[in-house]
């Protein structure tokens, strides 16, 4: 009787461990996404404002994107040995110090005119380390995350990811005031307002990383699998169909993705706040659909989410290939297209990436999460490296067919290939727990039944 007593006493306090846990998680993704709305999202504007050209952006995109995921290879062979939160700490304080070299290229550049080629090629480097570092501890987090989660995955993730997204909205614009603030004088001293603050809200997210609730985590030398076995497995497992499409498209989507912000600075020239608009309007409608995709995915299922969202993907860019034709009618008609274009890229690639990110929960054991998240990431980031590098290229190019921007014809393509990725390939991905069948009629009753105080007690 004392024995079963304290087991339950055990397993109480590690319920209220975990509680604590998932509460702290959303505050520290908070942190994290002040960090990431004044920071990340600003690096492109800031190798524009150093005149990097269009290939030099596709790179500053995919080079740090590959290497940092390659890193994570090596990630579960340091959980074999230590604590995840302390992992999760040391990488993420690396990553916020990795800020301060960043802001040392723009002092070369800025004051003591260094060459714009010297320049972005050392901001590529340090923004490749900056990446590697946080992307070094995805595995460890999302494996901790397994054990804390351990039900209403969707739901959770999707309340965490509308509060984040909330907080990295508001920091987005206010960075964008303070850039169109010192656009006219020293803009320069904006970034180093801007990357201040990332590099003081990650080493805030750091800290609360390391006070995460460490369950007991032994792996079994049975677990490991080298990434050539992975590879070798692939067309044979569901999971590795999984990564196969997402991986394609990713592809097709880097092909645009770091596009969209130059075309807007240089060929539309909106200034620092009408672009963040555009990109807040996106998030936004992300923040807002974000529960009802939550819920989707829980009642039906993460393969349905994927394929009714993955069959929306190509419209985005081919949307935009409307806005030359209203740039010529009217500014503010196209700059609320644009924003009704990003609202509607928003509330797709809220559902594609929710559910994208719960199959993993769901196809992946605890002993092989980590491993999977990186090999996953390693093929995910090849297609992303390919498609940013060769819309960098066919961006740089001087003659495109028809007459039309280097620009728009990379949309194009982007369009036709996210088409051509899901037509052939999603067919392909079985669904990986039980699920309701999906019932058109009364789907709405479920999934409209979401009240604003249930996302606030989270933060209690």
């Amino acid at each position: 009787m004392i024995i079963l007593r304290n087991l339950l006493r055990n397993n109480g306090a590690k319920e209220r461990a975990k509680s604590r846990t998932r509460k702290l998680s959303i505050k520290e993704g908070s942190a994290y996404s002040i960090s990431d709305g004044f920071g990340i999202k600003y690096i492109t504007p800031y190798a524009l404002a150093m005149n990097a050209s269009n290939s030099q952006i596709g790179l500053l995109s995919s080079i740090p994107t590959l290497l940092g995921n390659i890193s994570q290879i090596y990630t579960t062979k340091l959980m074999e040995k230590y604590p995840r939160n302390q992992i999760l700490f040391i990488g993420a304080m690396l990553q916020a110090f990795m800020w301060l070299p960043v802001l040392g290229v723009g002092i070369f550049f800025f004051f003591f005119n260094s060459s714009n080629s010297f320049s972005i090629d050392l901001l590529i480097l340090f923004y490749t380390m900056l990446v590697a570092f946080g992307s070094f501890i995805s595995p460890a987090w999302n494996s901790l995350m397994k054990d804390i989660v351990t039900r209403n995955s969707g739901k959770y993730f999707g309340t965490r990811n509308r509060v984040c997204g909330l907080v990295a909205l508001v920091s987005m614009l206010l960075a964008s005031f303070l850039l169109d603030y010192f656009k006219h004088t020293k803009v320069f001293f904006g970034f180093i307002a801007l990357f201040s603050m990332a590099f003081i809200f990650r080493s805030l997210s750091a800290i609360m990383l390391k006070n995460y609730y460490e369950p007991r985590l032994k792996l079994e030398k049975e677990y490991y699998f080298t990434f050539l076995q992975f590879i070798k497995n692939i067309p044979k497992s569901n999971f590795g169909k999984f990564v196969v499409f997402v991986s394609l498209s990713t592809l097709a989507t880097q092909i645009a993705s770091p596009f969209f912000a130059v075309y807007m600075l240089r060929e539309l020239n909106f200034s620092y706040t009408f672009w963040i608009s555009t990109v807040i309007s996106s998030i936004l409608a992300s923040l807002l659909f974000m529960p009802i995709w939550g819920k989707f995915t829980d009642k039906y299922g993460t393969v349905k989410t994927l394929k009714i969202t993955g069959i929306f993907t190509p419209l985005v860019p081919f949307l935009w290939l409307l806005s030359p034709l209203l740039y010529k009618i009217n500014f503010y008609l196209l700059l609320a297209y644009i924003i009704i274009v990003e609202s509607f890229s928003g509330f797709i690639w809220a559902g594609f990436n929710l559910a994208a990110g719960n199959f993993i929960y769901d196809a992946v054991t605890r002993q092989r999460m980590a491993l999977c998240i990186a090999y996953f990431s390693v093929i995910n980031s090849i297609g992303f490296f390919i498609g940013a590098s060769f819309g960098g290229i066919v961006s740089s190019m001087s003659s495109i067919p028809f007459g039309i921007s280097p620009l728009i014809f990379v949309f194009f393509i982007s369009g036709i290939a996210r088409f051509l990725v899901y037509i052939f390939v999603s067919p392909t991905i079985k669904e990986v727990r039980t699920v309701k069948d999906l019932d058109i009629k009364n789907m709405h009753k479920d999934l409209l039944d979401f009240k604003p105080k249930k996302i606030l007690n989270h933060l209690k």
